[in-house]
């Protein structure tokens, strides 16, 4: 998987924060230019807020314009969250109801982010740790209806739908049942964390561990049902040795090869 001779693992692509790289110059923005010397580049937003009632920030976006006319990077993708309340920036994903009302808002926000940078965004899935009462629609009854209305794209966190489930009681397999594979650009899988136990259990989205056993499990269902699909190994905390990223990224590889004969190959970052 990697030729260390060189100094540059094997890898098909590399994700990264946009937020990171918004600066004009700097060492990150010569950094970022090296990487792409050697690698396809993925932009995954974390500011955006395309769940927020007041619309996204227009100097965000076109600050993000630049950065993707600059990269080109052949993915870019947002949460399914908002992070801004009456111009006060949040610094956290907080989830949207799922009802009609938030659909109309979220889709506004998309078309908008879409019709500004001149492309399809994929959207991800949150981790959740409470439902909202008001809530109609199950999470991949609203974000299909988003597809639709939109025409984005899907980056389904593999890790997500299970820590949500663990959470809020759902099925799993209802829950990639119900999503449309042909949207589906990206697949994420990460680590998490168990909090407490009995009734006050939950599972973590920490992104600072190995890819648990039942989430393996699940991400092998959902190549089966949807077929290969470029993936990325999220890992922000507690950062192992390069060796270990890498094999999680063959652990990975393995499962999409499992499915590629007959469905076409995909590459994991």
């Amino acid at each position: 998987m990697s030729d260390f001779a060189s100094g540059t693992p094997s890898a098909a692509w590399v994700e990264i924060h946009s937020e990171n790289f918004f600066a004009a110059g700097g060492p990150r923005i010569a950094q970022l230019e090296q990487v792409r010397e050697h690698y396809a580049i993925s932009c995954h937003g974390v500011g955006l807020s395309i769940g927020s009632a007041q619309g996204v920030d227009a100097d965000h976006l076109s600050t993000l314009r630049t950065l993707v006319d600059r990269f080109e990077p052949g993915l870019v993708s947002e949460h399914l969250s908002f992070s801004v309340v009456d111009d006060i920036y949040v610094n956290d994903l907080l989830p949207v109801p799922y009802t009609e009302e938030a659909l109309v808002t979220v889709a506004q926000n998309v078309d908008q982010t879409q019709e500004r940078l001149g492309q399809q965004i994929l959207v991800e899935n949150p981790s959740s740790y409470l439902t909202f009462v008001d809530s109609v629609l199950t999470e991949w009854d609203f974000l299909t209806a988003l597809s639709q209305r939109t025409g984005c794209g899907l980056l389904l966190d593999v890790n997500n739908i299970y820590v949500s489930a663990e959470n809020n009681g759902f099925d799993t397999t209802a829950y990639l049942d119900g999503i449309p594979g042909d949207a589906v650009g990206e697949i994420h899988l990460a680590g998490h964390s168990l909090e407490g136990d009995g009734e006050d259990r939950l599972l973590i989205d920490t992104h600072g561990d190995n890819v648990a056993d039942p989430v393996w499990s699940l991400y092998q269902l959902a190549l089966e049902k949807l077929g290969p699909r470029p993936t990325l190994i999220e890992w922000d905390t507690d950062i192992p040795d390069l060796e270990v990223l890498l094999g999680e990224a063959e652990t990975a590889q393995r499962h999409i090869d499992s499915v590629s004969s007959s469905e076409g190959s995909s590459r994991v970052a």
